[in-house]
């Protein structure tokens, strides 16, 4: 079983590689199609089947998905260990089947698990769940199904670029440390150093609560206009500063998703008016 899931993973780490729309550390997507964003997923099994079933890549061949921060979340094992692995295969599965149109972004949960660093979620250390729950599952195979896991999301992009001026990731720099993100960090290899605090995929990844003022620098220095992000809670699934974020939570009942045409223009309106409720997708 673990050999399987290792295989998989393997498979996953090329198609992450070699996706054609991949330029470094970067996804730049075409200048035709759509693509369905998700937020934080966290290993909700029913957010993740009714976002594949939306986006419906069979039948939509110019659609592209983007999905984050898969682990940590869900269903647990009789001892409390989590099992959001399960739904990370799934997602995994998926990419292989359509290789270069869903798209991975590196988020915090991942950077963690990497560096096997505490990460808190619902009161629990969610590595510390995790690893058990594997450990149970996996015995004396863990460890390489570990080593394979922290690869396979190593090899994740940092984010995505639209052709209509739209930038997603995770997150971004925190307004005390934007000054400090070094945007090369796009345009070269990555290194473990570079998701390890203060370093800036880490700045990248963790980062909160950014003024207007920042997002406003940050638009300029990635000559972009509108920014969708993930990271921050939504109790309702969403949230816009009304001017030029949009952040998404697809982690609960209250989820939503986001299409974005990538041949249209978009104001921070109409994007808001682009967001998708996950409990209405059937």
């Amino acid at each position: 079983m673990a050999e399987e899931f290792i295989k998989l993973l393997e498979n996953g780490i090329v198609a992450n590689k070699q996706d054609k729309y991949r330029k470094v550390n970067l996804i730049v997507l075409p200048q035709a199609g759509d693509v369905v964003i998700a937020g934080d997923i966290h290993g909700h099994r029913r957010n993740f089947e009714r976002i594949v079933s939306y986006a419906n890549l069979e039948e939509n061949p110019e659609r592209h998905l983007i999905l984050q921060e898969i682990i940590h979340g869900g269903p647990e094992d009789e001892k409390g260990g989590c099992l959001s692995f399960e739904v990370l295969a799934d997602a995994v599965k998926l990419k292989i089947d359509y290789p270069d149109r869903v798209h991975f972004i590196l988020a915090n949960h991942d950077t963690a698990f990497i560096n096997n660093s505490d990460v808190m979620k619902n009161g629990k250390e969610m590595n510390t769940a995790m690893r058990a729950a594997m450990q149970r599952r996996f015995g004396e195979d863990v460890q390489k199904l570990e080593s394979a896991i922290e690869r396979f999301l190593f090899s994740q992009p940092l984010a995505v670029r639209c052709p209509n001026r739209i930038w997603i990731s995770h997150s971004l720099p925190s307004d005390r440390m934007v000054e400090k993100f070094d945007f090369t960090i796009f345009d070269r290899a990555l290194k473990i150093s570079d998701i390890v605090r203060p370093n800036s995929a880490y700045l990248l990844t963790w980062g909160r609560g950014q003024s207007s003022k920042s997002l406003r620098f940050l638009a300029q220095q990635l000559d972009i206009d509108l920014f969708v992000l993930g990271h921050q809670v939504q109790e309702t699934g969403w949230m816009s500063n009304d001017e030029n974020l949009v952040i998404i939570d697809s982690q609960h009942n209250h989820g939503h998703l986001l299409r974005i045409d990538l041949t249209a223009q978009y104001t921070i309106k109409k994007l808001v008016d682009s967001l998708i409720p996950i409990a209405s997708i059937y």
